[in-house]
């Protein structure tokens, strides 16, 4: 099943079905996906007894799949990426064998083509590609066993960051709040079953293809979490119900052989540079730069669409 939310002039925008080729769309039977995943048990059922997409799709009204959600989770389960940015930023270690996560904004989440309005250049501004899940009501204390099958949904995100602001705030040990605006989400919201083998283990194994202006970054492999969707699921779930349309993301996808397939930000980019020459030449994104995402399958189709956006001065 493939979902997708559009333009309607209301906060939560209008869920459509979408076809399996993603040209054509169909009116579902709840409102807003928010609607859907919060009585997933009775949508589930209806929107699979959609077959039929009369109205072509208009990639120009194309919102996030959720718009705005109850909570936004974000891991950082790539042990490639935690390694590089302890280098990026100058950091010890940090020695846990839980996931690291943190709660971001949720009150927003930018379209697949809506420009990115920042503040200042001077802040560092970096993007970062991950993988991430929506669940439906994840009682606390739920299994990372029980919890895969509280996943119903699959999306691709970036995950804007400012990394000139983020030492700044981690060193007051109350997390992010400026370092880090409004994620983006692409278009399409699946349920695993349409990832066939590249879900496993609850882990999103297709390659995310990144371009930086006219430049290709990466294209790595959301594989080799440390933890998976599951598990990130669970240790979120350990203290306190999840809300259902709750967001949890894998954090950057990265791989150990980076020298090959590249990386998914620029901090990453900067702490190779630093390993290899001693300090960084790359910088950070400018004011009309674009960045595009999309994951890819084998044979070179797009399950979740592309992020294509440029960053705008506020």
């Amino acid at each position: 099943m493939i979902l997708a939310t559009l333009q309607d002039g209301t906060p939560d925008g209008k869920l459509v079905v979408v076809s399996p080729d993603h040209t054509a769309c169909a009116p579902a039977p709840f409102a807003t996906l928010q609607a859907a995943i919060d009585n997933w048990e009775e949508a589930q059922a209806k929107l699979a007894e959609v077959r039929s997409f009369p109205e072509a799709l208009d990639p120009a009204q194309l919102r996030a799949p959720l718009p705005r959600a109850w909570q936004w989770l974000d891991g950082s389960v790539f042990p490639t990426h935690a390694q590089l940015m302890q280098v990026a930023l100058g950091h010890d270690p940090i020695e846990a064998d839980l996931p690291l996560m943190y709660q971001g904004m949720s009150d927003r989440f930018y379209g697949p083509a809506e420009d990115v309005v920042l503040p200042s250049e001077a802040d560092g501004i970096d993007f970062e590609g991950e993988f991430g899940v929506i669940v439906d009501h994840v009682p606390m204390g739920t299994s990372a066993a029980d919890a895969l099958d509280h996943i119903k949904l699959v999306v691709q995100i970036n995950d804007w960051s400012l990394r000139v602001l983020a030492p700044i705030e981690m060193k007051t040990g109350f997390g992010w709040v400026q370092a880090k605006p409004a994620c983006s989400m692409a278009p399409f919201a699946v349920t695993p079953d349409e990832l066939g083998s590249a879900w496993k283990d609850g882990r999103v194994c297709l390659d995310l293809h990144i371009h930086w202006n006219s430049r290709k970054i990466g294209h790595a492999n959301g594989e080799p979490m440390q933890f998976g969707f599951h598990e990130l699921v669970a240790h979120a779930a350990r203290t306190r119900d999840l809300a259902a349309g709750t967001v949890i993301g894998s954090g950057t996808v990265s791989n150990p052989d980076y020298a090959e397939v590249g990386s998914s930000c620029i901090s990453e980019i900067r702490a190779i540079e630093i390993i290899s020459d001693g300090k960084p030449s790359t910088g950070f994104m400018a004011f009309g730069d674009r960045v595009r995402m999309e994951a890819k399958t084998a044979d070179g189709t797009s399950p979740f669409g592309a992020i294509d956006q440029q960053v705008v001065s506020a």
